[in-house]
């Protein structure tokens, strides 16, 4: 078959929705400044679908500093990759200050994220090498193994018994091979909210000979006495060979950083492809990202105005009768029963209706058969923020209950478009 035919005929999993209005369940549009309470489609909403936990994003600190490095930078400096010409002291100073609250020896920057995690797995292991990972990793972490030419392993989501098994598999298969095994998790797992057994990974490490690589995307900026993640929360950093995190999260920024000891970063400099042949993070990020690293580091306020926001939240979702997991973060899922037009209908309530705009999330982000809206506390939403919100929730509880979504057409779906949900 032609690939255009093909792709005519099957859009994927997350394309069946692109007939069902884009720009409202898919490809929203949320305009005006960036803060608990945005504009989408012409009316104000309370947001809880931005990543932005310590309130950084529209921070006047940080808004200066962004302006000025741009005034004194411009958005082309340095020009070049980091290896060939794009490297300045800003970006080593970065580096350094980032790995230091971390507690490792160097760091090093990526460009995004997503392809970050991605490029430095595929950089760390060669085919000899056997890949262990969580069934609930990021996508970033499953595209990595995917490049992966050796062997791999899945243990079933934060169950030790079975993490051990493979490790043990994988150490017996790495040892005929000639190669080593790396284990992967995430520090904060971004849907359930729930986090990574990182210390009791790092304890097996007592039996077994393997790299330890999490991915600590949501949990750096939140987590720990001072912000240093998921590691720090567990105190587990010194068993953690390869910690990965992005700025898209708490430093309310782009890119990311991955920090270790002074040989694995040294490494990575020189082999991880998507850096070498990429163009360096642009100076007004990095000295954007160095005020953001500040202040992350001396204002605990804001962390703890997050946790504030976030237990309550949190307390009162549950005390309306709310299922929302195992989340023991920030993250906070909220699990709904119900068709799929039922789930429909409830997004555009809450947000025509109520005033609040939440994300929908469904296969294939979560595993199918689950429905889900998750919520993202912040340092700068309001109690007023939260009691609405809240009241929002019960409101449309009580009609769920009732079969009031099932009974409405808000919104039009056909069986083809979710045949495989």
């Amino acid at each position: 078959m032609d690939i255009f035919e093909r792709i005519k005929k099957n859009r994927g999993p997350l394309g069946r929705f692109s007939s069902v209005d884009n720009e409202y369940l898919t490809f929203p549009r949320l305009e005006g400044e960036l803060s608990s309470r945005m504009i989408f489609k012409g009316k104000e909403r309370i947001v809880w679908s931005i990543n932005n936990y310590l309130g950084l994003a529209n921070h006047p600190a940080v808004r200066k500093a962004d302006a000025d490095a741009a005034k004194d930078w411009g958005l082309a400096y340095p020009m070049g990759a980091r290896i060939m010409s794009g490297n300045t002291a800003n970006h080593l100073l970065l580096e350094q200050q980032l790995a230091d609250h971390v507690g490792k020896e160097r760091g090093f920057l990526l460009n995004f994220g997503y392809q970050g995690c991605m490029s430095a797995i595929d950089a760390l292991v060669t085919r000899h090498d056997v890949i262990v990972y969580d069934a609930e990793s990021h996508a970033c972490i499953l595209d990595g193994v995917r490049l992966h030419a050796g062997r791999r392993f899945v243990f079933q989501h934060n169950d030790m018994e079975s993490c051990e098994k493979m490790i043990k598999r994988a150490c017996a298969l790495a040892e005929k091979q000639g190669g080593g095994v790396m284990v992967i998790t995430e520090g904060v797992f971004g849907m359930a909210g729930d986090m990574g057994k990182l210390k009791e990974i790092a304890a097996l490490k007592s039996k077994y000979k393997f790299c330890f690589f999490v991915d600590d995307a949501h949990g750096y900026g939140q987590m720990g006495k001072t912000g240093a993640g998921t590691g720090e929360e567990q105190d587990c950093m010194a068993g953690i060979d390869v910690y990965f995190s992005t700025f898209a999260k708490s430093m309310a920024c782009i890119g990311a950083f991955i920090a270790g000891d002074e040989d694995i970063i040294d490494f990575l400099k020189y082999n991880t492809r998507s850096q070498i042949f990429a163009k360096s993070l642009p100076m007004p990020l990095v000295v954007g990202l160095l005020k953001r690293l500040e202040m992350l580091k001396t204002m605990p306020e804001l962390r703890e105005k997050l946790w504030e926001n976030t237990h309550r939240l949190q307390k009162g979702l549950k005390e309306a009768g709310f299922n929302i997991g195992v989340t023991d973060t920030c993250v906070t899922p909220v699990y709904l029963t119900g068709s799929i037009q039922e789930c429909g209908n409830i997004i555009i309530d809450i947000r025509e209706t109520y005033g609040v705009f939440c994300s929908p999330v469904m296969y294939p982000v979560i595993p199918k058969g689950q429905l889900m809206l998750r919520l993202i506390p912040t340092a700068i939403h309001t109690e007023k923020d939260i009691d609405e919100t809240l009241a929002a929730f019960k409101a449309v509880k009580e009609k769920l209950e009732q079969g009031y979504y099932g009974q409405i057409k808000l919104i039009e779906v056909s069986s083809d478009q979710f045949a495989s949900y």
